[in-house]
Parts: C-alpha cells; sequence; structure tokens
C-alpha cells in the first residue's frame, strides 16, 4: 500500500480499513481524493488477502462532498467558447464518475461507516457501496440542488435502487437534511449506532463475519445482485447457472460442507 494524501489505508484480517483523512477539511473531496481512491480500489481488487473493504471518514465527520476549491479549479479551465467548454466540462464529469464507478465494481462487499456529516459528493460515494451503517448525529442531504446543479457523480443512479424513486426525487428536488433514524427508516442504512466508536466497532464486527465466509462465494454473491439491476430474472438465472457451473468445482464449497458437519469453523484460502 502506498502513502495517500487524501486516505489511510490499513489492512488487517482480511478487512481493508479505507477511511478519508482531510479532518481539519471535514473530508471535503480534493483534486486527491477523486485519483487515489480509484488506485485504491485497483489494489483491493487484485489483492486477495482483502475480502471486504470499511469505508469511513477520519473525524467527526464522514464528509461535506466535493471540495469548492476543486470546483474553482475546473472554473477556471473555461474560456469563451461554449463548445469547448461543454467538451471539458463532460470530460472532468466523467472523470469524477469513475471513481465512484471503481468503488461500485469492486469484487468485495464495500460497507460504509457514517457519522456527522453526508453531504453532497459523499452521498453519491455511499450510494456505490454494497451497505451504510451510520451514528446517531449522522446527517445526509443531496445538497447539489443549492448549488443551482443536478447531482452528476452517481446519486440520481443509484440512491433510487436503494431507497426508492418517490423518497429520491423529494431528497433531490429539495436538498433537506436526512438524520440518522428517518435514513433507517427509509432504507439509506441498515443500522444506527449510538456514537462513533460504537459505528466503527459494529461495523467492523460485520465486516469481519463477511470476511470468514468463502471469498469466492462473496464474490459470486455481490456478481449476481450487481447483475440483477440492469437485467431480467431469467437472464440473472441464467448468469448464475453459467457462473456456479464453474465456482462449484471450487474447494470452499467442500470446506465448507465439512465445517457444517462436523460443527467447526470453516477456513478458507484467500
Amino acid at each position: 500500500m502506498s502513502d495517500y494524501q487524501s486516505f489511510v489505508v490499513e489492512l488487517s484480517d482480511h478487512i481493508a480499513h479505507v477511511q478519508i483523512n482531510r479532518p481539519e477539511k471535514v473530508n471535503a473531496m480534493d483534486a486527491a481524493f477523486w485519483s487515489e481512491i480509484i488506485e485504491i480500489f485497483q489494489w483491493i481488487d487484485e489483492t486477495d488477502e482483502v475480502r471486504v473493504v470499511v469505508l469511513s471518514g477520519a473525524g467527526k465527520h464522514f464528509s461535506s462532498g466535493i471540495d469548492l476549491t476543486l470546483l474553482a479549479s475546473v472554473a477556471n479551465e473555461l474560456g469563451n467558447d461554449a463548445g469547448r467548454n461543454a467538451r471539458t466540462l463532460r470530460r472532468k464529469i466523467q472523470q469524477l464518475q469513475a471513481s465512484f464507478t471503481a468503488v461500485d465494481q469492486c469484487r468485495k462487499p464495500v460497507l460504509a461507516a457514517i457519522q456527522g456529516y453526508c453531504l453532497g459528493g459523499a452521498i453519491d460515494l455511499v450510494s456505490a457501496c454494497d451497505m451504510r451503517y451510520c451514528a446517531e448525529d449522522a446527517k445526509f442531504a443531496i445538497r447539489e440542488i443549492d448549488m443551482g446543479m443536478a447531482a452528476d457523480v452517481g446519486t440520481l443512479q443509484r440512491l433510487p435502487r436503494i431507497i426508492g424513486d418517490g423518497i429520491m426525487r423529494e431528497l433531490a428536488y429539495t436538498g433537506r437534511t436526512v438524520e440518522a433514524a428517518e435514513a433507517r427508516e427509509i432504507g439509506l442504512v441498515n443500522r444506527v449506532f449510538a456514537d462513533s466508536a460504537s459505528l466503527l466497532e459494529g461495523v467492523l464486527g460485520i465486516a469481519a463475519q463477511i470476511a470468514a465466509k468463502s471469498p469466492i462465494a462473496i464474490a459470486g454473491t455481490k456478481e449476481m445482485i450487481s447483475y440483477m439491476r440492469d437485467h431480467r430474472v431469467d437472464d440473472g438465472l441464467e448468469h448464475v447457472a453459467i457462473w456456479n457451473a464453474a465456482m462449484l468445482q471450487s474447494a470452499d464449497l467442500k470446506t465448507a460442507m465439512v465445517a457444517q458437519m462436523s460443527k467447526q469453523k470453516p477456513v478458507f484460502d484467500n
């Protein structure tokens, strides 16, 4: 693992803990953030020792979203020609989208642990994760509408599949703040913890449960769930049949069955 400007990354017991590390800036997403997260998740995807990811933010808040200095730097690249400006902006937006697509397409489950602010671009980020958990002080808001723009890095595309279309539209149109209890009620988070310490402890505990499972089975399960976002049921059934025709030949199946029969805890290879 490399040293990063915007993150701290630790690997322990098959769990990669990826922490946004700009607490003095409310973990705002600067230029380094967007390139480093792609590098980090590429490493996660390619490292067999990593079986599950916990994504958190250092300090009081998860993240306040995109750093306004980054937006200012993009504005400075624009000139007088509308066509060339549009081309520049489209390229920049697609670059930012790729950062969170790297999280979404990671083969390993990604669990977000959220405390304090989770605003704007941070909603885009947690929408790309498999599961979300928060502390009681968490506050969520799709703030792009208050900046005079439509959210463009994944919230409007991914969040309807998590909380439903109607409530997502309400949040996107109004920009209002959702606190922890409501976030749990609408399905934005799986569980609410009392504070940041119990949040991280709890999420790492859930990650440990996942890390103890067959990594082949976990990867296959995530692949099938992700595949079904864009396919019909019969397509999904065919896809899992083809997938398992290969994966059921893994030694993990025998290991799991022997452990079940002997009432022992299975130990799987990376």
